[in-house]
């Protein structure tokens, strides 16, 4: 794919470079807290936000000054953050979906490898992600970054590693102050808004450029890495390849990935939305997961065989896909919204077939050498929480390995001229993932409950809501 440039490597300012040890010039990260203080110090560094993602992928946390954060201060946050619908309510309780009695407190706790700055901030600020655990400094096991770390958990218990490359594609749209009304393109550079069918487009790009050259300084500045940009084929639709690598880093560089992006179009005067169908009439946004699995110990492609040829543990991953993703649809589709996007003759698979660089299956094996041999994982949508859609994605594919689950026949032809076979809405998906019985050894029984009913509840609120459609058709005519 066409790239608009590498991001530089420069961290922080050469002045001060010379002054900082090798170890901390870094813009990304450090190992223990004594390197922390430092790097903060060397910064000039004010204040500081420990964040986590709660189950929709929005941050959540506290700021507080440099000085107290470096005192190891105990941070915590109450449970019921992580029972919230996207709209801020709280659903009712359920037989499954049940709130912790005493709303206890979760702490918080740093993953000093994710320490960068916040490049967009007037006064020098940092961020860190955090993982939570309860008063007992056990793992919590609904939260979206543990329930990532348990998947991961499983393939290295078979001296495993999976490896991904998420995809992530987005719409630039003018600001809209009133949500009855319908988003529209940005004006760009041209003083025009740009129109749709500019896939691949450098001119499409440049239209933005000052956005786009903004998007890389904040992600240079924070350690984030672009491998390359392109133009989709949406008006003002583009997408950011990440480079391959390690899921919990991936999902990481993802969440943030979401707020600096949002933040450089803020910046411009407009909006960036990862909502999965913005606009009517329009491509939804994906999150397309390339992943495949090495041996921890050799490095080797488990994919492959010695000779090059596909593995059974090959087939048994795109047969677990298969099986699997269409019940864990909810954790990659996760809205109402997100299912607007999975719908026929909109570039978007709606099936759960697979095929040889074939765009229109759901599960697409990239050309590719014996050891890059991977799946492509098309269906996900770009609102999904990236914690939830990789662990969806791979412990489906796990599963299949485990349970040797054989795929049908690769398809040769396009994937899209049958019938729909994926849940229809969010409901349906909710339902699915409750009723697989595997999902709970994979995913935990907490993480299962708490999730429905979060979803369930969001669903509810959006039925209160009536639509200009209802308008325009039923209002006089039933």
């Amino acid at each position: 794919m066409p790239a608009k440039k590498a991001p530089l490597k420069a961290s922080m300012p050469v002045s001060k470079v010379a002054t900082v040890p090798p170890s901390l010039r870094s813009a990304r990260g450090v190992a223990n807290w004594k390197e922390a203080a430092q790097w903060l110090r060397a910064r000039g560094i004010e204040d500081i936000e420990c964040i986590t993602p709660d189950l929709a992928g929005v941050p959540r946390g506290k700021m507080m000054p440099t000085s107290k954060f470096t005192s190891n201060t105990s941070l915590a946050l109450p449970s019921a953050i992580y029972r919230h619908t996207i709209s801020g309510e709280y659903p009712e309780e359920t037989e499954s979906f049940r709130y912790e009695p005493r709303d206890s407190d979760l702490k918080l706790v740093p993953d000093l490898s994710t320490l960068s700055v916040v490049p967009w901030e007037s006064d020098p600020t940092a961020q860190v992600i955090c993982d939570i655990v309860n008063s007992d400094g056990e793992e919590v096991s609904y939260t979206p970054r543990n329930v990532l770390k348990r998947i991961m958990g499983l393939y290295r218990e078979r001296g495993w590693k999976p490896v991904v490359a998420p995809e992530i594609e987005f719409y630039l749209v003018a600001k809209n102050d009133d949500p009855d009304y319908p988003l529209h393109p940005p004006k760009g550079r041209s003083g025009r808004s740009i129109l749709g069918g500019q896939g691949y487009s450098i001119a499409g790009i440049n239209e933005f450029d000052e956005l786009i050259d903004d998007i890389y300084h904040f992600s240079e500045k924070q350690g984030l890495e672009i491998d390359t940009l392109i133009h989709e084929e949406g008006p003002a639709q583009l997408e950011i390849n990440l480079r391959h690598g390690d899921p919990i880093e991936l999902a990481d560089q993802v969440f943030m990935f979401k707020r600096t992006i949002r933040e450089a179009a803020l910046k411009h005067g407009i909006y960036a939305t990862f909502m999965a169908k913005p606009m009517q009439s329009q491509p939804g946004s994906a999150m397309h997961i390339h992943q495949s699995v090495v041996n921890i110990v050799t490095g080797k492609n488990v994919f492959t065989n010695l000779d090059g040829s596909p593995s059974p543990e090959f087939f048994h991953f795109i047969g677990g896909m298969q099986r699997f993703v269409p019940n864990s649809l909810a954790m990659l589709a996760p809205y109402v919204n997100s299912y607007r996007r999975l719908a026929p003759n909109m570039s978007c698979p709606v099936n759960n077939a697979w095929g040889y660089d074939n765009r229109t299956t759901a599960f697409r094996v990239p050309v590719s050498d014996p050891q890059a041999r991977r799946v492509e994982n098309r269906l996900p949508s770009s609102d999904a929480n990236p914690y939830l859609a990789l662990a969806a994605s791979l412990a489906s594919g796990l599963l299949g390995i485990m349970k040797k689950v054989e795929p049908t026949a690769p398809t040769e032809d396009s994937a899209n001229e049958g019938s729909i076979d994926l849940p229809r809405g969010l409901l349906e998906a909710i339902a699915l993932m409750e009723d697989e019985p595997a999902f709970e050894e994979v995913f935990g029984k907490d993480f299962i409950g708490i999730y429905a009913g979060v979803k369930r509840g969001e669903f509810e609120t959006f039925m209160q809501v009536i639509s200009p459609w209802e308008r325009e058709f039923l209002l006089l005519n039933v």
